[in-house]
């Protein structure tokens, strides 16, 4: 049974619950989860029993981070990309975060830190997927673009604020807790693209996107190591930019699960 679903990026299983103690003993600042009645009807609920979106959530995933039984995960999409590349249908773009490359390793057994990415690459291929791509890419156009909003804001030339000093960051886990916690600083915050979303972007409306066929909208996948990105790719404004977002860990499942020999 799953509770207060669907949720942008996670679910929570009542079956798998175990004390209050085990499940959210880290330190949970913004108090989003917690607990009603005692003993075996003990039950999770959110704050006020409110939607995650709804509650002080800033979609950090630190919750499924700690859980030890799985009963917050990531919501899985792993199936549904799976059934596109089965299908097709449409031409298929991956893009890789840099940690990534170095985490997956872990899934197959090689010592943390082993970095693998010739084999994610020769893995996603394996899988279907037509054009693979690195995310670094992106993050240095992101960077270029952030540059040139903070020469803008210096010389006085933006339209809608010229707000200092600047703020940064590529972490929607992080851009949420400003926008929920601390509305005053969202002056502060830089309106350029995450490098993922710029990816997406550049992908569907930028120059790669005339070796499409017309008409044709190619289906972006991400793969990154956090599940915030999941909330991120379906954010007022942003959503289309990304088709699916995957965790390392669902590509790991992708992969044992087409029985690719992601070690050899």
């Amino acid at each position: 049974k799953t509770l207060f679903t669907p949720d942008r990026w996670r679910t929570i299983t009542h079956n798998a619950i175990i004390p209050f103690s085990l499940i959210i003993s880290y330190r949970q600042i913004q108090n989003a989860i917690g607990f009603a009645e005692r003993g075996f009807g003990m039950l999770p609920i959110t704050s006020m029993d409110k939607p995650l979106c709804e509650t002080g959530c800033i979609s950090c995933g630190q919750c499924t981070l700690r859980c030890p039984v799985g009963a917050l995960i990531e919501r899985p999409d792993w199936h549904r990309v799976l059934n596109v590349l089965d299908s097709h249908r449409r031409k298929t773009v991956v893009q890789t975060a840099p940690a990534t490359r170095v985490a997956i390793g872990e899934e197959f057994g090689f010592e943390p830190g082993t970095i693998s990415t010739g084999r994610l690459v020769n893995a996603l291929r394996q899988l279907g997927f037509d054009y693979v791509f690195d995310t670094n890419f992106s993050a240095d156009l992101t960077i270029m673009e952030e540059a040139n909003e903070l020469l803008a804001r210096l010389k006085g030339e933006r339209e809608h604020g010229n707000t200092l000093p600047m703020f940064t960051s590529c972490c929607p886990g992080w851009i949420n807790y400003v926008e929920i916690h601390r509305p005053d600083l969202i002056p502060h915050l830089s309106t350029t693209k995450s490098p993922q979303q710029m990816h997406g972007a550049v992908t569907k409306r930028g120059p790669f996107a005339k070796t499409f066929p017309q008409g044709e909208e190619p289906y972006v996948v991400s793969i990154m190591p956090c599940t915030a990105k999941k909330g991120e790719s379906v954010r007022p404004g942003a959503r289309g930019d990304v088709d699916a977002v995957l965790t390392t860990r669902e590509l790991a499942k992708m992969i044992k699960h087409r029985n690719i020999p992601f070690a050899s």
